[in-house]
């Protein structure tokens, strides 16, 4: 069968990109695992900030918020989001890292207020003076919102293929022929929405490579004394060398921020990114450490300048990216889809994604022109 659209990847990139272009077209859906999500996906520290990604992924984020605090029915019509609000914190040294933090969001309509970090945690060491706070930030619920999404898809027409790796892409005539594990399929358009494998899913189909990196990022999960209060907010230094949050049971998510550069694959941690992470977090708080429950670690993929890309390539026909979304693709999936969609199947754009610039986006931008 020949499809109008094959997406590579089912994590949340490829589940809501399916999902928001639903009926208008054809859509297989290529998994490389058993199981959806089972990389970046699955592995996210859950939350959704406004500020998170900068100033150019904030429009995404925003437009993003609505949808995933009120979704629409098909999407289950119950909230995604629980409210949590996110506070940076500094010393006195670094105060001018929160100064720089709030002049880059000052027109964006974040709201970002000066407070006393140590009214709003109890137990941060002393020479944490100086906060922001973002009352805004709220958890995800990660997996329901992919399963929401893969459903949708399903129910629109989408066909998930699960163990099915891409192996070869090869342009003949107006489509695609698609070698897979899973078999041979056929499609005019491939979208690559592969995260960290972006870039070696584009080689392979012969499409130049946009520089889209992985990097790696630690999480570990703490049992502290005294246990972390459930409604306390997600703590960030201000200058993004850690962050933490409350998990279930008073336990706490923790990860020492690192981008590690590192190579598509199912990356684990490296105990020197662990002890890493709990040293900052000793030198924050003075909670007791009294066990590290579980450690993880997932690939973040960047393009150059650390702005998603969304569009068709303007080299290689067919070919659709929709990739480099960093540690941001969950909270700003709604929109980046929506935008996605349109910009593959056309249509009267959606008036809530109507202030989002595409262009800044666009793949374009990375492309090296020839001297």
């Amino acid at each position: 069968m020949t499809y109008d659209i094959a997406i590579v990847g089912g994590g949340i990139a490829g589940a809501s990109l399916a999902a928001a272009i639903g009926s208008a077209a054809s859509v297989l859906l290529l998994e490389v695992e058993d199981q959806p999500g089972y990389h970046a996906t699955g592995r996210s520290a859950a939350f959704w900030s406004e500020t998170y990604g900068g100033p150019g992924v904030q429009p995404l984020t925003t437009a993003s918020g609505a949808i995933l605090c009120d979704p629409p029915a098909e999407l289950g019509g119950v909230s995604f989001l629980k409210p949590r609000g996110e506070l940076f914190i500094a010393t006195d040294e670094d105060a001018g890292a929160l100064d720089a933090f709030l002049d880059e969001f000052a027109e964006s309509g974040v709201v970002l207020d000066r407070v006393d970090p140590r009214a709003m945690l109890p137990g941060l060491r002393p020479e944490w003076t100086q906060a922001v706070y973002e009352p805004t930030c709220q958890d995800i619920d990660v997996a329901a919102l992919h399963g929401a999404y893969l459903a949708l898809a399903r129910r629109t027409g989408a066909t998930l293929e699960t163990r099915a790796g891409l192996l070869a892409a090869t342009r003949a005539g107006d489509a695609w022929r698609l070698e897979t594990r899973a078999g041979t399929f056929e499609a005019a358009v491939l979208v690559n929405a592969a995260g960290a494998w972006a870039d070696p899913v584009a080689v392979m189909a012969g499409v130049a490579p946009l520089g889209i990196a992985p990097l790696r990022r630690t999480m570990v999960q703490l049992r502290v004394d005294p246990p972390m209060a459930a409604d306390a907010p997600l703590v960030r230094d201000g200058r993004d060398r850690f962050y933490f949050k409350p998990e279930a049971g008073g336990r706490v998510w923790l990860s020492p921020h690192d981008e590690v550069p590192d190579t598509p694959r199912d990356v684990a941690p490296e105990d020197i990114d662990v002890a890493t992470a709990i040293d900052r977090f000793e030198r924050a708080v003075d909670w007791r450490i009294e066990a590290v429950e579980r450690r993880w670690a997932g690939l973040r993929s960047f393009a150059p300048d650390r702005l998603p890309v969304y569009g068709f390539d303007p080299s290689a026909e067919g070919f659709f990216w929709f990739a480099g979304q960093g540690g941001f693709g969950i909270q700003t999936a709604p929109a980046a889809a929506a935008l996605a969609a349109w910009l593959l199947v056309g249509g009267e754009r959606p008036d809530w994604i109507a202030g989002l610039d595409a262009a800044v986006y666009a793949p374009g931008r990375l492309l090296i022109p020839p001297p």
